[in-house]
């Protein structure tokens, strides 16, 4: 027919998103990580092996370290997205392959269990064996509420490092940024920390986190509010102790989950022998029982599909308004001729 072009090659492309998301997040529904040879740990090994080349103790030698691992992970995205792009089934194919490596619901939650079924059952000792599976904190000196705190806090802040902020980039960038996103993330968590090794070699790792994780983190705050049994609390915990806390992003997450479940986070925790004393979040709440961990881990999955249906409606949004923006530009120029 005359005058209508050709279709916009993104037209569908949120729905490829959602076909190839929703899978990823199936995928890893149904069989969480793999316990070899798994592709996080592999870009782990190469990081390392980029560490080992470039480290100094300077901070400029540290963002060339993240500029590689990265830029490499970005690129490698950018790669598989473009060859690709031909194939709708490759595409679908290629972006749940990429969801399923970068998040970690599944296994969250599996671990998570382990933890608080061993506490249920009066075994600290086995709790004490797993919970360096899930968070980097000093086992022997948490007590078995500790250990039960310690998990409700890290199956919140991984929700958001591990699921939502990586759909979120995705969302907005496709493979690319899902790969990306996951790379950033990993080395923040192997060289973001302060140790004397690390101090200025991972300044650039660590601050590059905070902002990709932003706006995972401010979702996974919101979302949790509208998925948790106290909307009000979670919101208010949110607005009075998130700033409280030392991390820009885990402090809105927390804050929102110890709101939505009603119960105390925050405290005294150890990590490797250094002590450190955090400010409470939700002060009104109790403290935190075994019970909680389950509540903990079925409001992330609830945040985790609400998730994909916000960046699902997000990129159809993007799309619809690419497609009226190059409407109206064809309209002006058919006007003008």
């Amino acid at each position: 027919m005359p005058g209508r072009g050709p279709r916009p090659a993104s037209a569908s492309a949120s729905t490829l998103f959602a076909y190839g998301a929703a899978a990823g997040l199936a995928v890893d529904r149904l069989i969480g990580d793999p316990r070899r040879g798994h592709p996080v740990a592999a870009f782990g090994r190469a990081a390392n092996a980029v560490e080992r080349r470039l480290h100094r103790d300077h901070r400029g030698w540290g963002a060339l370290h993240t500029a590689v691992c990265a830029g490499s992970a970005v690129a490698l995205g950018a790669l598989a997205a473009r060859t690709a792009r031909g194939s709708r089934a490759a595409t679908v194919a290629v972006t749940a392959a990429a969801v399923w490596a970068v998040v970690g619901g599944t296994t969250l939650g599996r671990e998570a269990r382990a933890i608080g079924g061993a506490l249920a059952a009066g075994d600290e000792e086995v709790a004490r064996e797993r919970i360096p599976h899930l968070c980097g904190r000093d086992p022997q000196a948490l007590d078995g509420p500790a250990m039960a705190r310690a998990v409700v806090e890290s199956v919140a802040e991984n929700t958001s490092d591990a699921v939502v902020g990586a759909l979120v980039w995705g969302a907005v960038a496709g493979v690319p940024g899902l790969l990306g996103f996951r790379a950033v993330n990993t080395l923040d968590a192997m060289v973001g920390h302060r140790s004397p090794r690390h101090l200025r070699f991972g300044w650039a790792s660590a601050r590059l986190d905070d902002l990709v994780g932003a706006p995972g983190a401010r979702l996974t705050a919101v979302l949790a509010a509208v998925a948790g049994d106290d909307p009000r609390g979670a919101l208010r915990a949110w607005r009075t102790d998130a700033a409280r806390h030392p991390s820009p992003n885990a402090g809105p997450v927390e804050a929102a989950f110890a709101g939505a479940l009603g119960v105390r986070l925050g405290g005294t925790l150890a990590y490797g022998g250094r002590v450190e004393h955090r400010p409470v979040l939700n002060g009104r709440g109790r403290a935190v029982e075994v019970a909680d961990i389950e509540r903990a881990v079925r409001l992330s999955r609830r945040v985790t599909w609400l998730t994909l249906a916000v960046c699902v409606g997000g990129r159809t949004l993007m799309s619809t308004a690419h497609k009226l923006t190059a409407h109206k530009r064809t309209a002006r120029k058919r006007r003008t001729t």
